[in-house]
């Protein structure tokens, strides 16, 4: 089943100025349609008061939620999907255990991760980091501009049309030549909720995107 895939897509953190909750009733008020929760430190009865006040909000403004990992609380909440951060997921299982009705997303470095994720049916995937990030430490290599052209003209050539979006340390002043190396779209935390306005900073970036 094809799924829609937001180009633009925005990803909650834990952050000492706002809530996972007033993040996204700010990015839903700048038009956000892709709210994707990305909380790993609550336990199951904070995580679902979250969602479940999130899931509202998505509801009220049209947007598509997606959270990351925890597929347990699957129908435990109005939950869209799920982004599964482990790069050794196996996804026709997780496809199998979920149903066809629910997005899919997962995280890669590599073209030849992304051809795997494509194999196993997976909707869209992030693909990063781009540069340096706080948001999500990891030991991957940076893919930089130079990593996202050789990605995207691989699989243009093997013909696997799988969405996948720049993530990791993007800024507004790295969209443009991003968007020029084949990639579908970009997914932004802290450049976002981290900025001096956040409404403001999202529609910059929605902007640039369309």
């Amino acid at each position: 089943m094809k799924k829609f895939i937001e180009t633009l897509q925005f990803i909650t953190h834990d952050i000492d100025t706002l809530t996972h909750i007033e993040q996204t009733q700010i990015a839903c008020e700048a038009g956000a349609k892709w709210i994707q929760y990305r909380c790993l430190t609550k336990d199951d009865e904070a995580l679902l008061q979250d969602i479940n006040a999130i899931a509202e909000i998505c509801d009220d403004w049209g947007a598509t939620l997606i959270v990351t990992n925890h597929i347990h609380l699957n129908r435990k909440a109005d939950i869209q999907g799920f982004h599964i951060e482990d790069m050794d997921a196996d996804f026709v299982a997780l496809r199998e255990q979920l149903g066809e009705d629910i997005t899919i997303g997962g995280s890669s470095n590599t073209v030849e991760g992304l051809i795997r994720l494509a194999a196993e049916g997976a909707d869209y995937a992030g693909c990063g980091p781009f540069s340096l990030t706080t948001t999500k430490p990891n030991n991957s290599p940076l893919l930089g501009l130079e990593g996202y052209r050789k990605i995207a003209s691989i699989l243009k050539e093997k013909e696997i049309n799988l969405p996948f979006l720049a993530v990791g340390g993007v800024t507004l002043d790295d969209v443009d030549a991003l968007m020029e190396t084949g990639i579908f779209g970009i997914a932004a935390s802290s450049a976002i909720n981290k900025a001096e306005n956040m409404k403001e900073a999202y529609q910059d970036f929605y902007n640039k995107l369309n």
